[in-house]
């Protein structure tokens, strides 16, 4: 949809659509005992046309999406960062500290916006600073498997209200360039076990089958590793289940490569720590070496799970490095 600006009382009356990302427990205070407080906020933008969804998934990151007028987006924001604050001067009653921290909101604006926010020289930027009082911060790395940066409002509930108009005004002036990937919030870590060639993950006192490991486990047993420069693997039978000792492995990787296996911001080695359940560290480098090492521990299931991971990782960029139109969405 191409907004178009029209004037209105409050200034422009535009519908948009604005994305905060909060943790689960600034969430939580949104929501309210019984999701009381977000009802009540629904009802009171839903007057002025607007909505507040809020993400599902249990993840430590949710995404709240506001939709609507951008008189009513305003009026959203103010009932939250005014909840905030209240969350911070109750939190205070308990505490020796004495200085009020600021409210803090974090938005999710497409990276091809970012500039036109920053402007020429950080001119905007530092405009919007100085006119409102508040602290704006535009982060420099995209958010993992998106194409959408955040921006760290932080300040008194007035001052980022108007910051907050400032930035629509922004963002209506320059639409975003091109195909927009959204962030979506991963779910929290849970462990996985390997048993009787399944893989399992652990939900509350349960173990809950998981199909899509089960292949991977499945794939891992069939091939042999590929080890970098050369070194020997010990190749898994089939079969080996969550009652085999664990043990330790190491891989020795080339400096230029390290950073594919750990990916922007540790999400990828993350994702293979959590799909494979081995324990992965990498060491730091060591000055003179063009090597890293990584050491590799769990039970023979979790190793070659790990091992079969990082391979997958290898071939992917390799394919990437190939085809570079591929490079824009990996």
């Amino acid at each position: 949809m191409e907004p178009t600006k029209v004037q209105s009382e409050g200034g422009l009356n535009v519908t948009l659509t604005i994305r905060l990302l909060m943790h689960g427990k600034e969430v939580g205070s949104i929501i309210g005992k019984k999701g009381e407080t977000v009802k009540k906020m629904r009802e009171e933008v839903l007057q002025s046309g607007a909505r507040i969804n809020i993400s599902e998934g249990n993840c430590p990151e949710r995404i709240v999406t506001i939709t609507g007028p951008t008189d009513a987006i305003f009026k959203a924001f103010a009932m939250i960062a005014y909840k905030f604050e209240e969350d911070i001067i109750n939190s205070m009653s308990n505490s020796p500290a004495t200085s009020k921290p600021p409210v803090t909101l974090r938005l999710v604006v497409p990276a091809s916006q970012c500039g036109s926010l920053i402007g020429k020289g950080g001119s905007k930027i530092k405009e919007m600073r100085e006119s409102t009082g508040s602290q704006v911060q535009v982060a420099g790395d995209m958010l993992p498997n998106s194409t959408e940066r955040a921006v760290t409002i932080s300040g008194a509930p007035e001052a980022i209200i108007q910051c907050v108009k400032q930035i629509c005004v922004v963002m209506l002036e320059s639409p975003p360039k091109g195909a927009t990937i959204p962030y979506r919030p991963k779910p929290a870590s849970t462990p996985v076990l390997f048993s009787g060639g399944q893989a399992y993950t652990i939900q509350g006192q349960y173990a809950i089958p998981h199909p899509d490991l089960t292949k991977l486990h499945q794939l891992a047993m069939q091939q042999t590793p590929f080890t970098p420069l050369g070194q020997t693997t010990p190749a898994f039978p089939a079969g080996l289940d969550a009652s085999n000792q664990a043990s330790t492995h190491e891989l020795t990787i080339p400096n230029d490569l390290i950073g594919c296996i750990i990916g922007r911001q540790g999400t990828k080695i993350n994702e293979i720590r959590q799909m494979s359940g081995a324990q992965i560290k990498i060491a730091n480098a060591m000055e003179g070496s063009s090597e890293r090492q990584i050491t590799i521990t769990g039970t023979p299931a979790n190793i070659s799970l790990a091992q079969y991971l990082i391979n997958a990782r290898f071939r992917d960029v390799a394919a990437m490095w190939n085809d570079p139109s591929s490079m824009t969405t990996s």
